[in-house]
């Protein structure tokens, strides 16, 4: 199966080819958890309020899940670009198996616990109750998420990105017809309340696991999972965990990043704990298309490294931070034209949405300046480059934005964490320049 179109198509349409694809998955996998707060929301405010408590660690479980995935998708799409096929499997075939049990010990780890976890952020026994009932059903799918996202990335390694987009669009159908009918019960189907939503999501990733095997299984791709390539090499194990965990605390990261800022702001009010939440939920679709750019560009920046096409790597970076700047601009015009329609699908408290408006507004005029530091740690996780992709995600999420909210918060109160978004994508924008320039020059 020939991949060469990889390093010999025009870059802007080869760009625009491989990640509007990974675009709408991105619309679609963020939906899932939009969806379920809409619905939740519902239910009542605690019950909101509980599934924002719960979403750093259910953002942990997918951050170590798709961390590795992309280790799998970097790896086989710089073997391929290599002609080396036999690692190529290997990248698939024992990722696969590793990824597998990332999910069963995360299953575990996860349920266990929880309990501890919720009461560090809140004392509502209600709150941390609703809590439970919704992470305790939802971990239990943890091993299908891991193997959904394993196929999703290898299929992207080799450019077949709308069969990405038709399994993941498979799987929210499911979730969003099966979310009111699981929550509020119709028809044979009792009325679950929180639990619903937990069910409804997990059956949807299990769906779209479904839809992967059998497009794996019915239309060959130029990779192959097989037990004579399960033989562990070190090479190819390694290069997979170095990209992955680089990958996993890149997106780890924004979970730790949650949960400390929620501690910062319980010490005001509930109130900016639940509007975090909505932001985060919110910013998930803003930034969805610039994340499906990134997505995109990897498998991309692999093969084309792998080949030796260094000119064509430094033109697929250039594009794709003008593609994600222009993307980010547009999420900045919709958090001041509409910012109340935004928080008003999440919650009908005036008081709530008026704290969430502002929010929007501060946070969002560091959008635009994001894309530097968003692209430049993408694009080196597509080279392999690990180490210096994973000083750009502590700087953005631990590094800047921890202290600054810290100090901020003491002067300006609620307001001032909202101020360090701002000001620390602006600091990482511009440390994130010198870091990528240095890494691959």
């Amino acid at each position: 199966m020939d991949q060469t179109f990889m390093k010999e198509k025009k870059i802007l349409p080869l760009v625009l080819s491989m990640s509007l694809p990974m675009v709408i998955s991105m619309a679609v996998n963020s939906l899932y958890n939009i969806v379920d707060s809409y619905f939740v929301a519902k239910l009542s405010e605690d019950a909101m309020t509980a599934l924002a408590l719960v979403y750093p660690v259910q953002n942990l479980i997918n951050a170590i899940a798709i961390g590795f995935a992309i280790g799998i998708n970097a790896c086989a799409a710089f073997y391929l670009g290599a002609d080396r096929q036999e690692q190529a499997d290997e990248a698939a075939s024992q990722g696969m198996l590793l990824n597998f049990f990332h999910g069963v010990v995360l299953s575990v780890i996860c349920i266990a616990g929880m309990p501890i976890f919720l009461k560090m952020f809140s004392s509502d026994e209600a709150v941390v109750s609703l809590a439970l009932t919704y992470a305790n059903r939802a971990f239990l799918f943890a091993v299908f998420i891991t193997l959904g996202l394993s196929f999703e990335k290898i299929f992207q390694s080799v450019g077949r990105m709308k069969v990405s987009m038709f399994c993941m669009m498979c799987g929210f159908v499911t979730n969003i017809i099966l979310d009111p009918l699981m929550i509020f019960g119709a028809g044979p189907f009792p009325a679950l309340g929180i639990a619903g939503a937990a069910y409804a999501t997990g059956i949807g990733q299990c769906f779209s696991l479904l839809v992967y095997l059998l497009f794996y299984f019915f239309r060959p791709i130029p990779v192959k999972i097989k037990r004579s390539a399960l033989s562990p090499n070190k090479e190819v194990i390694g290069r997979m965990y170095a990209i992955g965990i680089s990958a996993t605390l890149t997106m780890a990261l924004p979970s730790l990043l949650i949960s400390v800022l929620n501690g910062i702001l319980s010490t005001f009010s509930s109130a900016y704990v639940l509007v975090l939440g909505v932001y985060y939920k919110l910013q998930t679709f803003i930034y969805l298309t610039a994340n499906g750019i990134i997505q995109g560009i990897r498998p991309l920046m692999g093969y084309n490294y792998g080949a030796g096409e260094q000119e064509r790597v430094k033109e697929i970076y250039q594009t794709s931070l003008k593609l994600i700047m222009g993307v980010m601009l547009i999420g900045t015009l919709l958090s001041w034209i509409i910012p109340e329609q935004l928080i008003g699908l999440f919650t009908s408290n005036p008081e709530t949405i008026q704290i969430g408006v502002t929010a929007l507004h501060i946070i969002s005029l560091g959008f635009i300046v994001s894309a530097v530091s968003v692209t430049s740690s993408g694009a080196l996780e597509g080279l392999g480059k690990a180490v210096p992709a994973l000083y750009i995600s502590l700087l953005r999420y631990v590094v800047i934005i921890l202290p600054a909210a810290f100090l901020f918060s003491r002067f300006f109160g609620a307001a001032g964490v909202w101020c360090a978004f701002c000001f620390s994508e602006f600091v990482t924008a511009g440390c994130s320049l010198v870091i990528y320039k240095r890494a691959v020059h």
